[in-house]
């Protein structure tokens, strides 16, 4: 039950914030095997005045179309389906919307289950 948010520079289009949404659970879909409909996504937009980041941090060239991806999910992942997962994002986002992998920016925050309740007050994975 992985919950996306995904913040990026305003301008785009909203054909360009579907890809992002589709091929982001496209790739948890099949790298972390996140079920068909559990899709829960938000996109947050900033002018440049609120969106800051290193523009060669680590040796890599960042822009403007920057996307910061945020995924919290349950820590039952291996290191090989978090590298899988990070490799995949990037690969898709480069095809469509066309991001460069330069700009793919994803940060995984891992929980246990019974930290979720995913409505009707109850914990469900507990």
């Amino acid at each position: 039950m992985p919950l996306v948010h995904i913040s990026m520079r305003t301008g785009k289009s909203e054909a360009y914030r579907q890809s992002i949404f589709d091929n982001v659970y496209r790739a948890m879909h099949e790298t972390f095997n996140v079920p068909e409909d559990d899709q829960f996504m938000t996109i947050t937009e900033h002018d440049a005045a609120t969106f800051r980041y290193g523009s060669s941090y680590l040796g890599i060239p960042r822009s403007d179309d920057l996307v910061y991806i945020q995924i919290t999910a349950n820590n039952t992942r291996t290191v090989e389906q978090k590298k899988a997962l990070f490799h995949r994002i990037a690969e898709l986002l480069g095809k469509n919307p066309g991001i460069r992998p330069e700009d793919v920016f994803v940060s995984l925050v891992e929980v246990v289950k019974e930290n979720w309740s995913l409505g009707n007050g109850l914990a469900q994975y507990a």
